[in-house]
């Protein structure tokens, strides 16, 4: 089960991302590190999902890895280190999800699933783009974890809440995600 997204990211992205990889890598690390606190947030306010928990823990142990391996190109590269910064991309989103315990539930695991999959779309490009070696082989490994991400959402959703109701407001929160995606300004960074 995986999130189609209603639009792709435009190549003048790629072309910023390839020409200030730099800045791309420390906006990359401050995403996993997010997407890791995420992931605890989600097990932490629902601890009667079990199974969501279990998830969540594991998932947030593989976006922790994904931040070592950013942080140590980083490291090589001899960056500064960043403060992170607020993600427009995110909190266009995040005004999206609505009140009400359950549909805010279903909204912060469609979001999340939406934000992965939009991952998986952007990761993608990059590893396509980059010649053979250990940075393409990296970004080859974190595409293929945002799509089991993005499914892992997904299906949470289709578990918990109502399945006319996941389906509506996915549809709902793709168009918007792509015209938020189509208002943001091009930048060396995943959103």
């Amino acid at each position: 089960m995986q999130i189609t997204l209603h639009s792709r990211s435009s190549t003048s992205w790629l072309a910023a991302v390839l020409a200030d990889f730099d800045s791309f890598l420390l906006d990359h690390a401050a995403n996993e590190k997010k997407a890791a606190g995420v992931a605890l947030n989600l097990a932490a306010h629902y601890p009667d999902k079990p199974d969501l928990v279990a998830a969540m823990i594991d998932l947030s142990i593989e976006e922790l890895t994904h931040y070592r391996e950013v942080f140590k190109l980083i490291r090589d590269r001899q960056l500064p280190p960043q403060p992170d910064q607020k993600d427009p991309y995110v909190n266009k989103l995040r005004k999206l999800v609505r009140e009400g315990s359950e549909a805010y539930f279903c909204d912060r695991l469609l979001l999340a699933g939406i934000i992965e999959a939009r991952g998986l779309e952007r990761f993608t490009c990059i590893a396509q783009a980059l010649s053979a070696g250990p940075l393409k082989s990296l970004y080859e490994s974190i595409y293929r974890s945002e799509a089991r991400h993005s499914s892992l959402f997904l299906s949470f959703a289709y578990q918990y809440c109502q399945t006319e109701n996941v389906e509506d407001r996915l549809t709902q929160l793709l168009q918007q995600e792509a015209a938020i995606l189509a208002d943001l300004p091009v930048r060396a960074a995943l959103h």
